[in-house]
């Protein structure tokens, strides 16, 4: 229990507080009670749907964690959850919503507070943008792991050994991702296809700089002789692994409430679980105990990324985007630990013999 509060204690605490500051707003645009507890509840909702889909994100966030200094860890933590809080969760929608309306940040936080509804179905129309980018970003990061001839450790063996020889081929990777692309577009309508192309062209030259920036940064580190990565390369990259996880929350969001404040609270409440369980991850060596949740949390990056595009044409339900992130983690847990006794009991074995 003493573990747990130590990892989780300033999560709870800022639920709790969530939970009644959503009250107070619902109750602020009602007037009712009743207004004040569905807001309370959505709060409360959100975040357990932030927490579902964005499990694996802590497990990827972790493994780039334990290579990084503390400093930059500690950056992480503290300056990262500000921005994933407010910049993804409150300064992003308002983006998209000036940009498309053609109106001033402040003319659009007005709208926010002042005709939901609008703001709502502004956020709703830029599904196909978010999804493309996001998911174009998702599957490069994907495909990366997957397609890496330097893999030694494989969970499903059969599947993963010929896709990491494919990594023989040059740019393997982004030639998949255009090409998962240009079939996603082909499905969508005439005047939406264009859009969707280049948002997910912009997605993958967002991983490509990325990439590019870690491998300098790295690069120079190794000269220096430093052993661990690249803080500034490693920050980067999990900032924009962690936008791209927030764009599908923050967009499918709206389906329960088109108060952004409401919306900021509730994924912001659940983005703090997700930071505090990627701390526990990297500080207890959880990835070295247990093998293969690496392993499943990179399907469920490329089943993100795939759910994403699909999104883009018909409707997906948020709970089984969760359901299919979460369910990779379970049973690659269960391997690992299957795996764990297996090697136990050779070890017992042989100690007999």
């Amino acid at each position: 229990m003493g573990d747990s509060l130590k990892y989780f204690g300033a999560s709870i605490a800022t639920a709790i507080l969530g939970v009644l500051l959503g009250g107070v707003i619902g109750y602020s645009y009602t007037g009712t009670l009743s207004g004040g507890l569905q807001s309370a509840f959505i709060v409360f909702v959100l975040s357990i749907l932030e927490i579902s889909l964005s499990f694996d994100n802590a497990v990827v966030n972790a493994t780039v964690l334990k290579d990084m200094d503390e400093v930059w860890r500690h950056r992480f933590i503290t300056w990262g959850i500000a921005i994933a809080v407010f910049g993804m969760r409150i300064v992003f929608p308002l983006a998209i919503v000036s940009l498309i309306a053609h109106i001033g940040p402040i003319d659009a936080v007005v709208l926010a507070a002042t005709e939901p509804d609008e703001y709502s179905h502004i956020i709703e129309t830029a599904h196909v943008s978010v999804s493309a980018f996001g998911g174009a970003f998702l599957a490069m990061v994907g495909l990366k792991h997957f397609i890496d001839l330097e893999k030694e450790v494989f969970w499903i063996a059969w599947l993963e050994r010929p896709i990491a020889q494919l990594g023989r081929v040059e740019a393997v990777q982004i030639g998949l991702c255009l090409l998962l692309l240009w079939g996603v577009s082909t499905q969508l309508a005439q005047d939406e296809r264009l859009t969707f192309l280049t948002m997910g062209i912009f997605g993958l030259l967002a991983f490509i700089a990325v990439d590019g920036i870690s491998a300098v940064l790295d690069a120079a580190s190794e000269a220096q002789g430093l052993a661990v990565r690249s803080g500034l390369a490693a920050f980067l990259y999990l900032e924009v692994l962690d936008a791209s996880f927030s764009f599908d929350g923050v967009i499918g969001a709206f389906a329960l409430s088109n108060n952004l404040f409401v919306i900021a609270i509730g994924l912001g409440t659940g983005a703090m679980f997700v930071r505090s369980l990627t701390v526990m991850l990297v500080e207890k060596g959880t990835l070295a105990e247990y093998r293969y949740l690496e392993h499943g949390a990179f399907y469920a990056i490329i089943a993100l990324a795939v759910i994403m595009f699909l999104k883009t044409f018909v409707h997906v339900p948020e709970v089984i985007t969760g359901l299919i992130g979460a369910g990779f983690i379970v049973v690659a847990l269960w391997s690992s630990l299957r795996h764990n006794r297996r090697e136990a009991q050779a070890r017992d074995d042989e100690r007999r013999s």
